[in-house]
């Protein structure tokens, strides 16, 4: 198990080797697996990749994001021209359903509403706007809308399984409680156990997944 200096060194060295990320002005501080990031960056984007790099280290227990974004005269814009940048990176993505989607900003900060019949759309607006210059935040607030029966969902997630060489169909049990999905019984490996979840989530009008597949190894 890593000490809480061999934790910080760690994260800072991550920070420092991924070239995405402005780790000039990040401070990494932990205390029993839990890692804190402080300090500021000039872009949210950084803020984000730096705390999924945290947590791509190993022995990190849980993050806590503290990084303020404070972007440099520059590249500061007033809220209208954030807005319409956000409006126009939403129309050029290909996995968003813009016209579906509402853009709010106020003092630099970037909340999406509407509805969407998927979590990759939901995911996808937020990708299409927080590397927008002078956003220093962004609410994704976006509903996923169930557009099908639970019994649709649970049918086209058990025919998911049975196309996925990963999935052992006849082993997971799949409980769908209005748009909510809960998974379990046994699979063999972490990757098939995400990979069930994924299939999971691509199911029309899901909105929660419970994953309490257990993984047994041969």
């Amino acid at each position: 198990m890593k000490t809480d200096e061999q934790l910080e060194r760690d994260v800072e060295a991550e920070l420092n080797w991924d070239p995405s990320i402005n780790d000039s002005g990040i401070i990494v501080s932990a205390k029993d697996g839990v890692v804190t990031l402080g300090g500021h960056v000039p872009f949210y984007a950084d803020k984000v990749f730096a705390e999924k790099a945290a947590k791509n280290v190993a022995g990190v227990r849980g993050v806590a994001n503290d990084i303020e974004v404070k972007p440099s005269m520059a590249h500061q814009r007033p809220d209208s021209a954030i807005a319409e940048s956000a409006v126009s990176a939403l129309k050029a993505s290909v996995a968003v359903p813009a016209n579906d989607i509402k853009v709010v900003v106020r003092d630099a900060w970037i909340t999406l509403e509407g509805n969407v019949s998927f979590k990759y759309q939901k995911s996808a607006a937020e990708s299409a706007v927080r590397t927008l210059w002078g956003v220093k935040g962004v609410t994704n607030s976006i509903t996923i809308t169930p557009s099908v029966s639970a019994t649709d969902i649970r049918s086209k997630i058990h025919r998911a399984y049975q196309r996925h060489a990963a999935v052992d169909a006849n082993k997971v049990n799949i409980d769908v409680s209005g748009s909510t999905v809960t998974l379990s019984g046994e699979v063999h490996s972490w990757h098939e156990k995400d990979d069930a979840e994924n299939a999971a989530w691509a199911a029309p009008g899901v909105k929660v997944v419970h994953n309490h597949l257990s993984v047994v190894t041969l």
